[in-house]
């Protein structure tokens, strides 16, 4: 079903110490029609994040401001988010300017259209302007990947990308127990088990450096790897969400919780 593209989008920024930059993320946001609200989870700052975002928030009401007692990591900001959420379709965006807030509306396009259930942004599907960076990392992103889609069995490109688009039932309904970076494994694996239309479109990204504040290490890579065993075979379809979204085929609920691998989404890339 379509959705009309004005005020149906919640945006939800995980920020810890983005002083520098969160301003001019939300500025950006603010400035597209499809924005209902920008909910910013500040984890426990150590700077003037909270204070600039408050600062913002007396300006425009779309901005709300929720902060964690102590810091937590980027998953439980983004649990945080969701469970706050009013918006049709629900999008998390960075506080960083590693993705660009104006290609929001191409991510989002095959939602509004009908076409999508949940669509990525694949920093990988059409080289769009990239910053040259890690070599190590682009490595580990494309080998997480593809172990990712030899469980999955859906073709995707690029599952640690930043930007993920969902229509809001699937990601509020979802169960999310993982930590630090894994969502983005545990979100996948997850939706991989409903047969859900997922979708990608292509994105520019301008990374930082460990220098310009990039927080992601190694220990995260090896942590994927069990997070993909994990959510891949250890946890079934009736346990990933609170309630099972009406897309999933009859009969799928109750599939044995080592079922998940095997034909699950439709409209994956090609």
């Amino acid at each position: 079903m379509a959705i009309s593209p004005r005020r149906c989008l919640s945006v939800i920024v995980p920020a810890y110490n983005e002083e520098r930059t969160i301003a001019k993320v939300l500025k950006q946001l603010l400035l597209l029609e499809a924005v209902q609200e920008v909910i910013v989870i500040d984890d426990c700052s150590r700077d003037r994040t909270a204070e600039v975002v408050q600062e913002l928030a007396g300006l425009d009401s779309r901005i709300v401001l929720l902060r964690h007692a102590r810091n937590q990591g980027k998953t439980a900001g983004l649990k945080t988010g969701f469970a706050a959420a009013r918006g049709e379709i629900i999008i998390v965006q960075d506080a960083d300017l590693e993705y660009d807030p104006s290609e929001i509306p191409a991510v989002i396009q095959p939602i509004l259209d009908g076409k999508a259930d949940v669509v990525y942004g694949s920093r990988f599907l059409i080289r769009k302007a990239a910053r040259v960076l890690y070599f190590y990392h682009y490595l580990a992103n494309k080998t997480l990947t593809f172990i990712s889609n030899l469980f999955t069995n859906i073709n995707m490109t690029d599952i640690e990308t930043g930007y993920k688009a969902f229509r809001s039932e699937y990601i509020r309904n979802m169960v999310i127990t993982s930590a630090g970076f894994g969502f983005e494994i545990e979100v996948t694996a997850k939706l991989a088990k409903l047969r859900c239309a997922i979708y990608e479109v292509p994105i520019s990204y301008y990374g930082r450096t460990y220098e310009e504040g990039k927080k992601i290490g190694m220990t995260d890579g090896i942590a994927a790897l069990w997070y993909i065993v994990k959510y891949n075979m250890f946890c079934g379809l009736a346990s990933s969400f609170v309630a099972v979204p009406s897309v999933v085929a009859p009969g799928s609920s109750t599939q044995p919780e080592s079922d998940s691998v095997g034909e699950h989404a439709r409209g994956a890339s090609a």
